[in-house]
């Protein structure tokens, strides 16, 4: 579809001009006169009103000029599919011309021009194209069957063109071979169940490879991918194709030489068994691979993309060849980052030393990024060599006595994930770390060294004074550094009570009551809680055993790794993710169910994966209890237990344990656990407002074109939702002197692939009459991702002409009926986004209170799960879907009596939350 702002027209004279000469005797003149409206055309001016005169000059044996004449036809047949039939016999005859490229050619054409009632002529003659004795004309109507099959699949299962496609495949020409496996392949990709069409025989592999010799660069890569999708029926069969497509390594075109490495490890995973056969096949496999990184760098990277798959699934192919992905001071940065991380996954014991020596030398660089690179891969190879680990660490010493302030600051990360994986064996380099506190401004850096600070609290003999010293700037610091500290702060006091219970109460005071982090707040509370109840069960569940950092935390998950293999050579191995995740823009949703971390221990005591581990006698899960409490019963009095010694000393806030989701619990007084049962009408009641009568948020109506730039027509439209029905509607109205009718609609790709769920049906209007129209919606249509991203380009025709028109998609109306959460699994996912995912916002003139609010949400599926109270402040937590399982969670804080509100937007796709604040900006003002 052509975009309107690239549009232009064709002056009145100019076409005149151009019309007498499309009709001029002389076949000279005519060319020139066609190739000037090929030249209008391809500057974006409307050239259509030419096309009867154009498509006269088909009956030309000029071969030029009749090239130029199905370019402008492939051009302008979809918007005059009527006058695009006139050009129909001409097609037909050319499909008999004695010359094969205008045979060729017209079958071609015929093929990219997608209109239904050429489509209908197109039978015939691409079944005798199949046929021709000429293989250039085969081997193109074998691509058309491929076209014809995306137009009308089933059109071509009827016509037995798949057949007459396979019988190609014993062509006796090479292309011929390579084209009509080319076809299949992309027919497969399409069927609409997900299973191969065609399945390959044992025959015709045999034929596929003899082919493979002789065919080009481009059709052995074809064959290569197809060949990859075959399972062969023994070893020997898989042994016979690995001997005949080993030569194809000593290609020289990468992509020839990466799709038989694809083969070959395929089969490697049949001939598993055979160990000998694999090794050889190994050792065949290295020299290609490192060939393939003398490249220019952009073909390094693709290729070092490729190899860091092969190394996570076959380590042994590339485990001597380590000296080749050493950095070289020319390469780009990116190739020196995939060099980086492809060294790591191939350190081991023998070669250690080699890798700690080039590392080091990284980390004198003068690019900072790559030196932070470098200062993590010696952590990691600590981590990955165990017997190497005392090595890497001096080196890390080394480099803070280098007193780069950066440098320094990275190494302190790494040496907090070597204290992790090695707990009690480098604690002597601990004075080393101190001496380089105040150098420290960067927040993962200073998280790393609290952690370090608070885990070996009891071996540092002013350890509560350097965490003090943290404190006097705690309201500035970043959220991951408060969290350390208040964590930090948590096991100090544990270890050494005697003196730090000033310093707890502190920091408990700072995390619940002067802070907005609703993380920091919902940890210091479960401290509190634990600290005051019990503090045994408080030791059990902060100092409890941390699970140890694995080897590798970077490895891709098998079956991603498996399925990523299948596809080395595209661009699935490059971005290191499935085909689906980028082709089809669809995203596998929200997890229902998370696993543990194993890189930090935040949340340790805070109920994460310890205290899910440790059991606190007569309690169940911490977390689990304040889940199941009903929100809003009321809080138990101060006197309902007695005070435990640490909450005397403290005013404490009043009005419950305001744990996330959870609630209802007194902290005020004892903290002791509320065993009162919650109510299950209230949590009901309150939580989910369940309208009576539905009735979404529609915008007003916009003008989307006007009447004149629709010469005449003038849309007004908006977009609705109701009942789970997407709809546009529209108010058409004639402003012009002649009567309208023909009308049919198409949509460009879009974000979210919205689409016509029917062709439009309108009726003739009248000059001066108006229609309102509604015209239903889906979500099937091809994903492609726009700027802005709620755009929709449409072009609207009549029997007048083609318009193009853009419009904004509203978001809400792409919010599911299935976008509620249970509250464990919104409380887990909101804590697995990252933070630098959450985004803020300020909502302005909110009328109503907090159930007014919700009641409006819910009606427009925007689903509050849960509601709680905080210093006088309504919270509401909410979550919606869009229609491509784009999960968003959300926090909304009311203050009653006040008409502003603040919104807080999580979600793995961020680039939505303008839209998202935009809706709820128009939802609450409605």
């Amino acid at each position: 579809m052509t975009d309107s702002k690239y549009f232009t027209t064709t002056k009145k004279g100019e076409i005149f001009e151009l019309k007498s000469e499309l009709n001029n005797d002389k076949k000279e003149k005519k060319k020139e006169a066609v190739k000037k409206v090929i030249a209008s055309m391809t500057v974006g001016k409307d050239v259509s009103a030419l096309f009867p005169d154009v498509v006269n000059c088909m009956q030309t044996d000029n071969l030029e000029l009749k090239k130029l004449v199905y370019l402008y036809l492939m051009n302008y047949a979809k918007s005059q599919p009527d006058m695009a039939i006139m050009a129909v016999n001409t097609f037909v005859k050319d499909c008999e011309d004695p010359n094969p490229l205008i045979r060729a050619l017209a079958v071609r054409t015929m093929g990219c021009i997608r209109v239904d009632k050429i489509t209908e002529y197109l039978c015939e003659p691409l079944r005798k194209c199949l046929k021709d004795e000429d293989p250039y004309v085969r081997k193109t109507a074998a691509v058309c069957v491929a076209k014809l099959y995306d137009i009308s699949s089933g059109l071509v299962e009827d016509q037995g063109f798949l057949e007459q496609l396979k019988e190609l495949l014993s062509d006796s020409n090479p292309m011929v071979v390579a084209n009509a496996v080319a076809a299949l392949s992309e027919i497969n990709e399409s069927s609409p169940t997900g299973q191969p069409l065609v399945e390959l025989s044992t025959n015709t592999i045999n034929k596929l490879l003899t082919a493979l010799n002789e065919c080009t660069e481009w059709g052995q890569v074809f064959i290569l991918d197809s060949l990859s999708n075959y399972t062969p029926r023994d070893e020997r069969e898989a042994q016979s194709i690995c001997e005949r497509i080993t030569p194809r390594l000593a290609h020289a075109n990468a992509a020839v030489v990466l799709s038989a490495v694809k083969v070959l490890i395929k089969m490697m995973e049949i001939l598993a068994g055979d160990t000998e056969f694999c090794n050889t096949l190994s050792k065949k496999l290295a020299p290609p691979l490192v060939t393939l990184l003398s490249s220019e760098p952009e073909v390094q990277y693709v290729a070092l993309r490729n190899i860091n798959l092969i190394v996570q699934k076959k380590p042994d192919i590339l485990k001597h060849e380590m000296k080749v992905f050493f950095v070289k001071y020319n390469d780009p940065i990116y190739v020196k980052l995939e060099k980086l991380d492809i060294m790591i996954r191939l350190a081991s014991q023998v070669n250690i030393a080699q890798v700690l020596s080039e590392l080091k030398e990284y980390a004198t660089e003068v690019d900072v990024d790559f030196v932070r690179k470098a200062v993590r891969a010696i952590g990691r190879c600590a981590i990955k060599v165990e017997p190497s680990a005392e090595r890497c660490v001096a080196t890390l010493l080394d480099l803070i006595q280098t007193k780069v302030n950066y440098v320094v600051q990275e190494a302190i990360v790494v040496i907090k994930d070597i204290f992790r994986k090695y707990p009690n064996k480098y604690e002597s380099i601990i004075s080393t770390l101190c001496e380089n506190l105040d150098t420290l401004d960067e927040p993962e850096a200073r998280a790393s060294m609290v952690w370090i600070i608070g885990e070996y609290a009891e071996r540092i003999d002013n350890a509560d004074e350097l965490l003090d010293s943290f404190l006097e700037g705690f309201g500035d610091e970043n959220a991951q550094v408060q969290l350390q500290l208040l964590t930090a702060v948590v096991k100090l006091f544990l270890k050494r009570p005697q003196h730090t219970q000033g310093l707890v109460q502190h920091v408990l005071s700072l995390a619940t009551q002067d802070s907005d982090n609703p993380d920091l707040r919902d940890r210091g509370f479960i401290y509190w809680r634990l600290l005051s109840t019990d503090p045994a069960a408080a030791k059990e569940v902060v100092l409890a055993d941390k699970p140890l950092i694995s080897e590798e935390t970077d490895l891709l998950e098998p079956t991603l790794l498996d399925e990523l293999i299948c596809h080395i050579s595209s661009l699935a191995s490059v971005y290191h993710k499935p085909p689906t995740a980028f082709v089809e823009g669809r995203s596998a949703g929200i997890r229902k169910t998370l696993p543990a971390r194993q890189g930090s221990d935040e949340g340790a005591g805070a109920g994460a994966a310890a205290a899910e581990t440790t059991v606190i006698p007569n309690q169940e899960s911490l977390i689990g209890d304040l889940l199941s409490m009903d929100i809003n019963a009321p809080a138990p009095s101060a006197a309902a237990a007695p005070a435990a010694p640490l909450a005397s000393n403290v005013d404490l806030l009043g009005g419950g344990l305001d744990v996330l989701l959870g609630g209802g619990s007194d902290i005020g007084g004892g903290g002791a656990v509320s065993a009162a049962a919650p109510t299950t009408t209230g949590l009901l009641g309150d939580i989910f407002g369940i309208p009576s009568a539905p009735t979404m948020y529609t915008p007003p109506k916009v003008i989307w074109l006007p009447a004149e730039k629709g010469k005449g027509m003038e849309i007004y439209g908006t977009f609705s939702r109701r009942s789970g029905q997407m709809a546009m509607e529209m108010t058409i109205t004639n402003k012009a002197m002649q009567a309208m009718s023909g009308f049919a609609i198409q949509f460009n790709k879009n974000s979210f692939g919205i689409t016509p769920c029917a062709p439009m049906n309108v009726p003739a209007l009248q000059p001066g009459q108006n229609l309102e129209y509604s015209l239903p919606l889906n979500t099937t249509g091809p994903v492609q991702r726009m700027d802005p991203l709620m755009t929709l380009q449409i072009a609207i025709k009549n029997n007048v002409d083609v318009f193009y028109y853009a419009c904004q998609i509203p978001i809400q109306i792409l919010f599911g009926e299935d976008g509620t959460l249970d509250k464990r699994v919104f409380l887990t996912t909101w804590r697995d986004i990252p933070g630098a995912n959450e985004v803020q916002y300020t909502l302005n003139d909110i009328k109503g209170n907090t159930d007014t609010v919700s009641n409006k949400m819910t009606l427009n599926n925007i689903f509050t799960i849960a509601k709680r109270n905080v210093e006088g402040q309504d919270m509401l937590y909410q979550s919606l879907k869009l229609t491509n399982n784009i999960w968003v969670l959300l926090e909304l804080k009311l203050q009653p009596g006040v008409p502003t509100a603040t919104l807080s937007l999580k979600s793995r796709s961020v680039e939505v939350a303008p839209y998202v604040f935009q809706a709820y900006e128009s939802i609450l003002k409605s």
